[in-house]
């Protein structure tokens, strides 16, 4: 490491980042290797850049530019990621996440994937990267200037090429981790149980497993460990910092790991409350103003640089303002000229895990219809950091790529995943929508739109809102797809369903279109079979609808208020089955006293929601012991629909007298809850007050935060700050104390006038931390607040932060 780079850390040590505040209007002018004509971006006071091209080809170049001098950092370990080279950062202990991320890769042919997503994919795509790698370029002619996490790290920037854009890795791609605990539960505790303690719909799936299938096998093996490793964040330790004195010691490490460790636990057991989103349209029949509105809010991992990213593309043929995700070209979720549009995951199960019988003579056949059908072997060399790169196998049976192979059995699993079709990468597809003119249009434009599987919304300045059901849909005559099947030939996709085939609405009458993930799925649809059977519990989209639907006429106000609604629809249905039930401790007593006279809302402020959700966290976690046998829970968990329902109609597993036990259980599941909280809190209940950094709270942790010392991390970490809610309140905040799930974007859309547009994007726009923009949104998003996003030039120049022209190089 240079002389000058050991000195600039030395300095970030000292702490100048943290004392950056908001600069005033700053005008550059660069010259650009790559353009056609000059280019303006106009970056607002909350970060957001307004690009201004004459050619659409400086468009998405300017676009890749901007986003890449934004987020450079996130940018390179998304190359890293999506390329498989993460050990040439990480050393050999990122072989395996390598080795999957090259299983896994879509290897079709580039111009026709790109095509897939727009009629000029390839130049929009081409002119994307080009834009990334010409900021990399000039990055790289002072590399000491680069952002603060390069220098601790000791890497540079490498160039990105087309397939780190339509790279799938960060997808919200299936449903295979439960199709495999799925298949476990039934092999532990058989089909049956795992029916009752799942809250299967629209209909039940089947759940026999075939005789092929070996118990054994599946139980005991991790078969999915390359695929985890290819889907898993980046874990950075000590180690991996090269400036020696910015490292963390080993104890504060080790500690900070086992509270990330137990925030992924949360995440993974409580994944479809918290991974999800709100959206709804409101038609002018119901606004106050007589113009349609959409609101959008998508729940994802809370993170320091956001998942997403605005901007405000302005070119021949483009005119649209949103957010996305900073990798690919487009916006995925706002409003163009013409109408506006938003996501939320709409469940589609479009992979399945494959068991084949292999060749005790050859491990590379596989049995397909009574015949051993060869493996296809690819070889790649994996660079690894610090010592020589190393050799893997990659193979694939017709399905897709082998996951794992107990040799000892003679068994190879595989899976089939329907998002390595042409037009598998996430969220490209918005492309063709970010054009759309009308309801017509959109809907086209939506069904070229694979992956996710998603509920997209419309509305328009002719009046119209509609939905349509978008997502990959593999069709299944024989099968359901939630637990694993033979791969000899039986069990076959039948093609997938035409995207417009799959649930839609238009114009209804009453007025709103809400899906907050919930099946919003007609009971009389024809293809029940190519959607899923596992949706969020419906909390969220029953207190919006209830709201929607209430007859009153509503403006922008009432919908920030929405939806940052925390009333709590669970905790309606739970309490007054204290009513009649005297606690003998006097404490506890109090507090079911305190929850009887409660509002229901989980207030930052409240003592009595600080006493609900600990009581609701042991609820959930004494059902599961109550109701799912022990060789069975790390494979299920109990939603909280089902576990009211199991309390609503209590069987023998309560006791002898079912509605006595039931009301003891309820009783002593309060009680350990307030211990819980004097353990945690103290005794005296003044302190146990909800939004809290001991309770409920946000800290938003920077990927290298564990790795570093406590002064870095002060300035890597954003917060934390007092949170209310949780995953079933409309404002999901997750179910942990910090809140790692959520919405950090929002967007409120008013038709009637474009400049009305509100959002937000915690903590920032910007991800490098010497930055004025990398947490300057953070405060207003824990309080609930949101920023103006202009559409109009004259509005985005009296907000102006800075103004960059760029010009093509001689």
């Amino acid at each position: 490491m240079s002389r000058r780079v050991y000195l600039t850390v030395v300095l970030t040590l000292l702490g100048l980042i943290a004392s950056l505040t908001l600069r005033a209007q700053t005008r550059q002018n660069l010259e650009v290797e790559g353009l056609q004509a000059p280019v303006e971006i106009l970056k607002d006071r909350w970060g957001i850049s307004h690009i201004y091209a004459e050619t659409e080809h400086d468009l998405f170049f300017a676009q890749g530019y901007s986003a890449a001098r934004d987020r450079l950092f996130q940018f390179e370990i998304w190359r890293a990621r999506a390329t498989g080279t993460t050990a040439e950062i990480l050393g050999p202990k990122a072989i395996e996440r390598d080795h999957g991320a090259r299983l896994f890769k879509f290897r079709g042919a580039m111009g026709e994937e790109l095509s897939h997503y727009h009629p000029r994919g390839v130049d929009i795509v081409g002119a994307f990267v080009h834009g990334v790698n010409a900021y990399i370029d000039e990055a790289m002619q002072d590399p000491d200037s680069l952002p603060l996490p390069f220098k601790l790290l000791d890497i540079e920037p490498k160039h990105w090429t087309e397939e780190v854009v339509i790279s799938r890795h960060q997808g919200l791609l299936g449903n295979i981790g439960l199709e495999m605990n799925i298949g476990r539960a039934v092999c532990t505790i058989g089909e049956e149980a795992v029916r009752e303690l799942q809250y299967f719909h629209p209909h039940d799936p089947d759940l026999t497993l075939d005789p092929m299938i070996d118990c054994e096998s599946l139980v005991e093996n991790d078969i999915l460990y390359l695929y985890n490793a290819y889907r898993r964040n980046l874990r950075f330790e000590p180690a991996d910092i090269q400036v020696v004195a910015a490292r963390n010691d080993a104890g504060d490490f080790e500690q900070l790991a086992t509270v990330l460790d137990q925030e992924a636990d949360l995440i993974q057991r409580f994944d479809l409350d918290d991974i999800g989103s709100n959206n709804w349209v409101v038609s002018g029949d119901l606004t106050q103003d007589g113009w349609p509105m959409m609101i959008n809010d998508p729940h994802r991992a809370q993170s320091v640089p956001s998942l997403r990213y605005w901007a405000h593309l302005v070119g021949p043929g483009w005119n649209v303002l949103g957010g996305g995700e900073p990798t690919i070209p487009g916006i995925s979720i706002g409003h163009n000229e013409f109408g506006a549009w938003g996501l939320t995951v709409f469940n589609t199960d479009g992979e399945d895990l494959y068991v084949y019988e292999t060749n005790p003579e050859n491990p590379n056949e596989y049995r397909y219809n009574g015949r051993w059908e060869p493996m296809s072997i690819i070889k790649e060399i994996i660079p690894v950091r610090g010592q020589n790169p190393i050799t893997v196998e990659l193979k694939y049976t017709r399905h897709g790529p082998v996951a794992f192979e107990d040799q000892d059995k003679n068994l190879a699993y595989a899976l089939r995943p329907a998002w390595m079709e042409f037009g598998g990468a996430p969220y490209l597809a918005s492309l063709r929508m970010d054009q759309a003119q009308t309801w017509e249009e959109f809907r086209e434009a939506s069904s070229y739109s694979n992956i996710p599987g998603e509920n997209m919304i419309w509305a328009d300045r002719k009046g119209n809102i509609g939905w349509q059901a978008v997502g990959i849909a593999p069709i299944r005559r024989n099968f359901s797809g939630m637990v694993p099947v033979p791969g000899d030939g039986r069990y076959e996709w039948d093609g997938y369903l035409p995207i417009k085939a799959k649930p839609n609405e238009y114009n209804p009458e009453r007025g709103y279109i809400e899906t907050s993930n919930s099946n919003y799925t007609p009971p009389d649809y024809e293809y029940l079979d190519a959607i899923g059977f596992t949706w969020t519990d419906p909390y969220r989209w029953a207190r919006g609808s209830e709201v929607l639907a209430s007859g009153r006429k509503f403006n922008m106000t009432d919908m920030i208020a929405l939806q940052h609604d925390y009333l709590s629809i669970p905790a309606r249905s739970l309490v007054p089955f204290f009513k009649d039930l005297p606690a003998d401790d006097p404490q506890v007593e109090q507090a079911r006293q305190m929850l009887l006279d409660w509002d229901f809302v989980l207030d930052r402020d409240s003592t009595t929601a600080g006493i609900y959700v600990a009581f609701e966290r042991q609820l959930l976690d004494n059902i599961e012991s109550l109701k799912v046998p022990e060789n069975a829970q790390q494979y299920l968990n109990v939603g909280m629909k089902t576990t009211i329902d199991f309390l609503l109609a209590p069987d023998g597993d309560f006791g002898a007298d079912p509605l006595a036990g039931r009301d003891a259980f309820l009783l002593r599941t309060l009680a350990q809850g307030i211990a819980n909280l004097r353990e945690k809190l103290g005794p005296n209940m003044q302190n146990w007050v909800y939004g809290q950094d001991d309770y409920k709270h946000a800290l938003v942790r920077h990927p290298l935060s564990a790795a570093v010392n406590e002064e870095l991390r002060a300035q890597l970490d954003v917060g934390p700050l007092p949170r209310g809610g949780n995953s079933f309140t409309l404002g999901n905040t997750g179910s942990g104390d910090n809140q790692t799930t959520g919405a950090s974007f929002r967007i409120f859309i008013d038709t009637r006038d474009w400049d009305n547009t509100l959002g937000m994007n915690s903590p920032g726009q910007v991800g490098d931390p010497e930055s004025p923009l990398y947490a300057n949104l953070f405060e207003l998003w824990a309080n609930d607040k949101v920023f103006p996003a202009f559409y109009s030039r004259e509005k985005i120049e009296s907000v102006l932060f800075e103004r960059l022209e760029l010009s093509p190089a001689n």
